[in-house]
């Protein structure tokens, strides 16, 4: 039981600690988190992996009756659609962006449930991660918005409803990825720190496992959601008329 508790304490000890690499390019220092990079390409090969099955899965003739896996993607699908893309301003943009708002959360998703396998952590539990794929969304808001409304009427929203509103809505729009992140970043890595001190308090058999996986699954879940949602009413308020 000692030996139990030791280990138990030095994972919370542990908790937050990064293997960060450094290597210098050209006189610049750079570092990166080798966990983190590690995870998502984890995330990314899973990703891979199931689209070729599914890819090879579908391969059979248009006549036939739809197998099983044909019909539980399209159900997918629908439920992408009806749920993220549904709640676009027009069906241009939805038509449009649906792509990249589903790849945007299944992505979000799979790194959120990473974390429930032994051994293993959600890539979105590093900062660097949530922040790089908020600046992602925001930086298409930007271009679609230039897109849809044109460069001018695109720079005179920022002088709406009155001239001297510009600092304020200027650094309104900065905050978007900051806040978009940060909600993400925050959430997934509170539920793992609560596991954890959960572990080292109540010991191994029951409480933990099921905490780990309402953390993972259940609620990494709605916050994929949450994350693509907000991606999409970013993208509505940046290009809506």
């Amino acid at each position: 039981m000692g030996e139990v508790y030791g280990q138990l304490l030095g994972l919370l000890e542990n908790l937050g600690q990064k293997r960060i690499a450094v290597f210098h390019l050209l006189g610049v220092e750079i570092r990166f988190d080798v966990t983190t990079i590690v995870m998502s390409w984890v995330v990314i090969a899973l990703l891979v992996l199931l689209a070729l099955w599914l890819r090879r899965s579908l391969r059979q003739p248009i006549e036939e009756k739809p197998n099983r896996v044909q019909a539980a993607l399209d159900a997918l699908i629908d439920l992408l659609k009806s749920q993220l893309s549904g709640n676009f301003s027009s069906e241009r943009l939805a038509t449009l962006m649906f792509p990249f708002i589903s790849t945007l959360f299944l992505y979000v998703l799979l790194s959120n449930w990473l974390g429930v396998l032994p051994y293993l952590t959600s890539p979105t539990q590093d900062l660097n991660v949530t922040f790089g794929l908020a600046l992602l969304v925001f930086v298409l808001s930007q271009v679609l918005a230039v897109r849809f409304k044109g460069f001018r009427r695109y720079l005179g929203r920022f002088l709406e409803p009155y001239a001297f509103m510009l600092p304020i809505n200027v650094v309104g729009e900065i905050a978007k990825p900051l806040s978009h992140s940060f909600r993400l970043f925050g959430n997934i890595l509170a539920g793992t720190i609560l596991v954890t001190v959960v572990m080292v308090k109540f010991i191994p058999i029951i409480v933990p496992p099921v905490l780990s996986i309402f953390f993972g699954l259940f609620f990494g879940g709605i916050q994929a959601f949450v994350f693509a949602i907000l991606a999409v009413a970013y993208i509505n308020v940046a290009v809506e008329e």
